[in-house]
């Protein structure tokens, strides 16, 4: 690794240091946009609005930053150059559409730090979503893609998403809701071959608050991302606050790098009517009267996923600083 990658495998690391042991990453980016008038009930979902209405997530980022937020996590969750040649695009338009999604944060970065009186640090993660966020049926939330769906399958659908997206200029590259032990082999073994030296964080998600949604290990699933070269970060998110705290145990067992946590607001997404249905939801108060213990359990990149928004944040901010 050359002294550049050496310098942005940091970036964590400074950012934690900087804030005393502890960093807000952002909420949930499709909520707010539905909050603030796009229809997302898409098999492109929040991505739609890179061609749609970018201002949206423009504005969906800053507002985040007012929140507390000190990482932004772009709109490419469900962003893939396969979704979008379905739609029509061309390969290039494609490409620059996953180029945008980096640059509308770091655009609203540039905004927010100019009029921001005391200026701190701020990092942009790109996103990408696994493979089952692409077939939009909910499988990310199953890890089952059929038999037919393989390593070598995984890695030829992201090659090219996570090259566009490294070379776009981001901080950090955020593999998102990984739900099996297959896909997070993958990411790893692509960033080898790529020669990508954006650090990376993995984050994976669990039903059960044991193992990953498809059933593997989190131990064995964190264990292949602990020993990735890129990797300076692990943990979970959109998995219910109820089953964060031993996730976070599980996860310092396997690895001495910063675990992160972004929870969904504990509803259930209904993949059909692409619609989050109220069940065991946790309101703004309860989910931060988390934020302390999980901190405490391990927890240092702390924010929020599906259903939850800028006020989510702005209490958890609070939360970390003391204030609750």
């Amino acid at each position: 690794m050359d002294q550049t990658a050496e310098k942005k495998s940091n970036v964590v690391e400074e950012l934690l240091k900087e804030n005393g042991g502890w960093a807000v990453i952002d909420g949930g980016l499709a909520t707010e946009l539905e909050t603030n008038g796009a229809d997302i009930k898409d098999a492109l979902w929040s991505s739609k609005c890179l061609f749609s209405c970018p201002e949206l997530i423009r504005k969906v980022h800053l507002d985040y930053l007012e929140a507390g937020a000190s990482i932004l996590i772009t709109c490419s969750y469900q962003a893939t150059i396969q979704g979008f040649l379905s739609r029509g695009f061309s390969q290039d338009q494609s490409e620059a559409l996953l180029r945008k999604s980096v640059e509308l944060a770091l655009e609203a970065r540039d905004i927010y730090l100019k009029k921001c009186p005391k200026k701190r640090q701020i990092l942009i993660a790109a996103s990408v979503g696994s493979y089952g966020a692409y077939l939009a049926d909910g499988s990310e939330y199953s890890g089952d893609y059929g038999k037919y769906v393989t390593l070598e399958t995984l890695k030829e659908f992201h090659r090219r998403r996570l090259q566009v997206l490294a070379e776009a200029g981001p901080d950090l590259i955020a593999f998102e809701t990984i739900p099996n032990k297959t896909e997070t082999q993958a990411y790893v073994e692509l960033l080898k071959e790529c020669e990508i030296e954006t650090p990376a964080w993995f984050a994976f998600n669990s039903k059960d608050g044991v193992n990953v949604v498809s059933g593997d290990s989190l131990e064995e699933c964190g264990s292949i991302a602990d020993s990735c070269q890129n990797c300076v970060a692990i943990g979970i998110n959109c998995t219910p606050p109820r089953f964060i705290h031993d996730l976070i145990i599980s996860m310092t067992e396997v690895t001495k790098k910063p675990i992160l946590i972004y929870p969904n607001s504990g509803e259930s997404y209904d993949p059909l009517k692409k619609e989050w249905v109220k069940s065991n939801g946790v309101s703004d108060e309860d989910f931060v009267s988390f934020v302390n213990v999980w901190h405490e359990a391990g927890a240092s990149l702390i924010g929020g996923c599906c259903r939850t928004t800028p006020d989510t944040i702005r209490a958890i901010s609070r939360a970390l600083k003391g204030g609750v």
